[in-house]
């Protein structure tokens, strides 16, 4: 799966969870932009698997896990978000977007379990920009 895809994927995600309003007026590369330069590796290096890890080690592993499981995603809260990244990363995100932080968070809230589940297959990470080895990773990460 290409990281161009997911951000894609993403970016729509991010779109439908705010429905209108702000998010509306935003072009899906701003979006995919901004949701690139929030993720670990920044930019062409996004590493979806740091952010699986960031996940288990925030205390996250199970909604990590049922975003990389082939069933349904699990709902993630805006204070959740927020932990996953820290106020600083979310505020950036945000004004890159022209959005306050609320609406960042909300819309964030869409995006994340799309692109994990869409960056994963039978529980694990396909191979991403680089990353290898991701399937010993979650494996180790959830104790499998």
């Amino acid at each position: 799966m290409d990281i161009q895809e997911i951000l894609k994927t993403g970016a729509q995600a991010f779109q439908s969870q705010l429905a209108g309003g702000q998010a509306g007026s935003l072009s899906l590369d701003k979006i995919m932009d901004a949701l690139a330069g929030l993720m670990p590796g920044k930019g062409e290096n996004v590493d979806l698997a740091a952010l699986v890890g960031n996940m288990q080690s925030g205390g996250l592993a199970s909604l990590a896990e049922s975003w990389l499981g082939d069933g349904g995603n699990s709902a993630i809260g805006t204070e959740q978000v927020a932990s996953m990244f820290g106020s600083e990363e979310i505020q950036a995100f945000a004004a890159k977007l022209g959005l306050d932080q609320g609406t960042a968070l909300e819309g964030l809230k869409g995006a994340l379990p799309q692109m994990i589940d869409q960056a994963s297959s039978g529980g694990t990470l396909d191979s991403l920009g680089g990353v290898t080895g991701v399937m010993a990773m979650a494996g180790k990460l959830f104790g499998r």
